[in-house]
């Protein structure tokens, strides 16, 4: 399970899941590099990161909402250092909330981009030096609502099923190359965006936030929300060495939430 001398590339990375999975990696030995728009908060995460393996990690600055931007910053990234990625986490924040058909086009056109589209353009960068060592692992963070669409969450169900989809065609191609793709779906989390769910979810219905929260967690059969560091620690296995022969699966980490198989 140890990602001693593996180099990765983490999205969405100064909080949240995204913090917790470059904690997961780093605490693992991987070296990393976070991806987020927020310069400070990058440099005070690099910083924090565990090296138990003496790993000097660092950061690139780019916003999700610009691909282009994402893309170049990852580009010259490689195009100058003596390495390149074994690992690529794909992660960002979620789409606003809201019924489908209140949802303005825009705000597909904007999530299509921010997710599958800089999703795309990463695997694009990080792929040819995976294939050169025979060795990859590309993991999305997605959403259980890749199998069962959620409630009030109209442009994220739609835009995560896609990213699924494009990602079971990805690891179909790569697996030859030694490279697995796999998306890993956190139910409920405790982060920022769950956080502000429930406030939206208070505000719409004149419930306490308490009576909002018991509503949600009668639909886990665990009782309880997921921690951040639960998700990273399944992006973490999926990383490892073992884990090789597992490619193009959607992994729920959701207190048994989702109802399908």
């Amino acid at each position: 399970m140890d990602l001693l001398s593996q180099r990765a590339l983490v999205g969405g990375s100064t909080q949240g899941i995204g913090r917790a999975v470059a904690e997961a990696l780093a605490e693992r030995g991987a070296t990393i590099t976070l991806l987020a728009r927020n310069e400070a908060a990058l440099r005070a995460v690099a910083a924090a990161l565990p090296a138990p393996a003496g790993q000097q990690h660092n950061f690139l600055v780019a916003d999700f909402n610009q691909p282009a931007t994402v893309q170049q910053q990852v580009r010259e990234y490689l195009a100058q250092a003596e390495h390149s990625f074994d690992i690529l986490v794909n992660n960002t924040g979620g789409p606003a909330g809201g019924p489908i058909l209140e949802a303005p086009v825009e705000a597909f056109r904007a999530a299509f981009e921010q997710h599958l589209v800089c999703n795309h353009l990463l695997a694009q960068a990080v792929v040819p030096g995976m294939r050169r060592r025979g060795r990859g692992r590309i993991i999305n963070v997605i959403s259980t609502s890749v199998k069962q669409p959620l409630p009030g969450l109209g442009v994220s169900n739609t835009i995560r099923g896609a990213v699924g989809n494009w990602a079971k065609t990805l690891a179909n191609e790569l697996a030859a190359d030694g490279i697995t793709v796999n998306n890993v779906l956190p139910g409920a989390t405790v982060t920022q965006r769950h956080t502000s769910l429930i406030a939206k979810k208070v505000e719409q219905t004149n419930q306490t936030t308490e009576e909002v929260e018991a509503a949600m967690l009668r639909g886990i059969p665990a009782g309880r929300f997921g921690q951040a560091r639960e998700v990273a620690a399944a992006v973490a296995f999926l990383a490892s060495e073992a884990a090789a022969y597992i490619t193009g699966i959607n992994v729920p980490v959701d207190g048994g939430r989702t109802s399908s198989l």
